[in-house]
């Protein structure tokens, strides 16, 4: 299966919701909402839940179901007071000392105007943080789409596991191909120079595991979907606590020190294009 397939199947319009898979594998959800500044976000659901016999707080990106519900979840992309009420669930997650799952299926985080004068790139910013040093054992899941920030504001997770079918990449393949080539219709040769499948994000170690979907994908069967997720979820978690704090924090912080490759360049000369030019490395 090539990876703009794999995108196909992450958008397929019947594919269950991150709110719809939480339900589903969830024994127990509460749901809770608000930003804590008199403003709520649909597309982000927050609460406490219990899966698998594990009591924890749960975020998941929910696109919606339907036109109308999907319109007024902007499709799974979350504002400010999304990113704020995401933040709200990690500290309450902390106050009482329970894992948090986080569930991601977003093409990315909103692009108008009002979350940009709302703050959105600062939003991200701050769950990052906050991630980064959460005194709890955190679980991240891509269970579609994962674009860009906004799905990296979900994500920084002590282990993060892909559905099958998800991708995770840093723009939208119609994004890179308007890029590389002027023409959106290039979209499947980026997805595959994006390398965003879950296979190869496991292969370069981003990601440490990948949940079965049945038949064709999530969609023929959102059930077992879920139970596989939930399944997978009980496992991982289990593993995770019986990791001391301290190492937990610890392993954290390297594993996220050591993510990525550079290479640094000597005696580098600006030519007339405004690109670089290195004449040894």
């Amino acid at each position: 299966m090539n990876a703009w397939r794999t995108v196909q199947l992450a958008r397929h319009p019947a594919r269950p919701t991150g709110g719809e898979l939480a339900r589903m594998a969830s024994d127990y959800l509460f749901e809770l909402r608000g930003d804590g500044h008199g403003r709520d976000d649909p597309s982000v659901l927050a609460g406490v839940a219990v899966v698998s016999d594990h009591h924890l707080v749960l975020v998941a990106v929910d696109k919606g179901r339907g036109t109308e519900e999907r319109k007024k979840r902007r499709q799974g992309m979350p504002l400010p007071e999304g990113f704020h009420k995401a933040r709200r669930a990690f500290s309450l997650a902390s106050k009482l000392g329970l894992p948090l799952l986080c569930l991601v299926d977003t093409p990315g985080a909103f692009p108008g105007a009002e979350a940009e004068e709302g703050g959105q790139a600062r939003s991200i910013s701050r769950n990052l943080a906050r991630l980064v040093t959460l005194p709890v054992p955190i679980l991240s899941v891509f269970t579609g789409e994962g674009g860009s920030g906004g799905a990296l504001a979900l994500s920084l997770g002590d282990v993060v596991l892909m559905m099958e079918n998800a991708y995770f990449s840093v723009i939208a393949p119609e994004g890179c191909a308007s890029i590389l080539w002027k023409d959106a219709a290039q979209a499947p040769q980026a997805a595959e120079f994006l390398g965003l499948t879950a296979p190869e994000l496991l292969r370069l170690g981003l990601v440490e595991g990948i949940i079965e979907e049945p038949g064709e994908g999530a969609h023929t069967d959102p059930r077992s979907a879920a139970l596989n997720l939930r399944r997978a979820v009980g496992e991982h978690l289990s593993l995770l606590k019986s990791v001391p704090l301290a190492n937990l924090l610890e392993r954290r912080r390297e594993r996220y020190r050591h993510l990525g490759h550079f290479v640094e360049l000597e005696d580098v000369e600006e030519v007339q294009d405004g690109s670089l030019l290195a004449s040894s490395s």
